[in-house]
């Protein structure tokens, strides 16, 4: 859940809102809900409250990563021993944290379920409640989309 809204909004603390947001109503409405299928509930719920919180905050398009994120991945690869490799890894991921938060919908979500989720095509399918071939359609182009992104940053860094 956290993963999900994290990687939508950009934002810890509004993922963790959000996070909190969804465990408040699974606890509210728990009786009603399919237990075999709660995972996908969890999603979708997660979705629709990070699709709010984007609306709230419209004037911002761009939803820039804060500086609390830095932070915590910075004290994570503290192990690495070269700071030079250290440097090159956490500009590898500032890019691509950044190129996916940049995808457009449904290509984003799409992405962040499978990539960094784990989630399978039949599970992305039922959380987003979409059709499996819209699925790998969105997936595809996602992955299609984000490799260019990720090219043109390489090759911005490298001029």
């Amino acid at each position: 859940v956290y993963t999900e809204a994290y990687y939508s909004l950009g934002s810890e603390m509004d993922a963790e809102d959000v996070t909190q947001e969804a465990f408040v109503r699974l606890w509210k409405n728990f009786s009603e809900i399919d237990l075999e299928r709660v995972g996908g509930w969890l999603v979708r719920v997660t979705r629709n409250l990070c699709i709010d919180t984007i609306r709230r905050r419209q004037a911002d398009h761009s939803r820039r990563l804060c500086e609390d994120t830095e932070t915590a991945l910075e004290n994570a690869r503290s192990e690495e021993a070269d700071p030079r490799d250290k440097a090159l890894h956490s500009e590898e991921e500032k890019w691509i944290r950044e190129s996916i938060v940049s995808l457009e919908e449904p290509y984003r979500s799409t992405v962040i379920l499978r990539e960094i989720q784990h989630l399978s095509y039949d599970e992305i399918a039922e959380a987003l409640k979409i059709p499996i071939g819209s699925v790998k359609v969105h997936l595809h182009r996602g992955r299609k989309m984000l490799r260019e992104l990720l090219r043109r940053e390489m090759t911005l860094y490298e001029n």
